[in-house]
């Protein structure tokens, strides 16, 4: 069953929690395209094996099955904290969308089903769960927690924005990101979900955001949304459009292709210097098109699930 094209059917959102769980079982049912062939449904259930551990809990029925070997996870055991950040600024609305399908979202609709979607996973694990969300203002915070009472609140905080109307504000991500860097205080796995649009003068100040990020050994992920269409590429047809930034309401009339080559090329390079930057800070980069499916941020967090430790 092709679960993309089954899940279009649905309204997007009505039951969050549902729609993560087969975005999820789908990841599972194609793993074998993945690094993670093998490990199918009992991933959560179980954790790699690695040399030097005690072997009196390999699950050697699962070995027998995946010739891999991996130690049974305990009800009790909470092996990792996790902290969710979503970018909430207008820019995520981009672009515009009357109704949502699995293959039709903006960027807050991408980051809030990859939210969901990893919560399923580490809901199964028994893995404790924050969640940060920021706008103009630093909109919500939720320590990180692992009973059901905590994931069906936060399950309803994203509902809710991704139901939301923007307004057209900016943001200064660096700002919230040092706050929450502040309320983190036990070491936990970081994943950050935004566009990472600033101005030129205020990168040093999120790169120096960042690397707060990292501080009491936390491990940071950066997913960067991206409509590659026509945030990376620039692909509009070549009649006369009105551009507005959806932050700060600006507007400039032009032809696509007039600037398509020197806007792709600058894009390009801020996307190159992010990168290097996170390689300096250690931080882990992943690109993200939105138009694309949602395997990119579940592989990437299953690779940096297993080397947390």
């Amino acid at each position: 069953m092709d679960v993309r094209s089954e899940l279009s059917k649905t309204t997007l959102f009505q039951n969050l929690e549902l729609l993560a769980h087969q975005i999820v079982e789908g990841f599972i049912s194609g793993i074998h395209k993945s690094p993670f062939h093998g490990f199918s449904a009992e991933f959560a259930e179980h954790k790699i094996y690695n040399p030097g551990q005690s072997t009196k809990h390999i699950d050697w029925k699962l070995f027998a099955r995946t010739d891999r070997l991996y130690t049974k996870r305990f009800e009790d055991e909470t092996n990792l904290r996790c902290h969710m950040i979503l970018d909430n600024s207008a820019s995520m609305y981009y672009p515009e969308v009357k109704e949502y399908s699995l293959g039709n979202l903006n960027k807050i609709g991408f980051g809030v089903l990859s939210i969901a979607a990893l919560m399923q996973i580490l809901k199964k694990q028994r893995d404790a769960v924050g969640l940060s969300i920021y706008s103009d203002t630093y909109d919500f915070h939720a320590s990180e927690k692992n009973s059901e009472r905590h994931f069906q609140m936060l399950y309803s905080k994203l509902n809710e924005v991704a139901t939301h109307t923007p307004k057209t504000k900016e943001t200064k991500t660096y700002t919230f990101l040092h706050q929450i860097a502040e309320k983190i205080h036990r070491r936990s796995l970081i994943f950050l979900f935004t566009d990472m649009f600033q101005t030129e003068t205020e990168e040093e100040k999120l790169f120096e955001a960042l690397r707060h990020l990292k501080y009491n050994k936390h491990s940071v992920v950066l997913f960067h949304l991206l409509d590659n269409e026509h945030e990376l590429y620039f692909d509009f047809d070549n009649t006369p459009k009105r551009f507005v930034d959806v932050e700060t309401g600006e507007q400039i009339d032009l032809y696509a292709h007039s600037i398509k080559k020197a806007y792709s090329e600058t894009v390009l390079q801020y996307q190159k210097d992010l990168k290097l930057k996170c390689a300096q800070y250690q931080i882990k980069y992943v690109g993200v098109d939105i138009g694309a499916d949602f395997s990119q941020v579940l592989n990437s967090f299953m690779i940096e699930r297993q080397k947390f430790a």
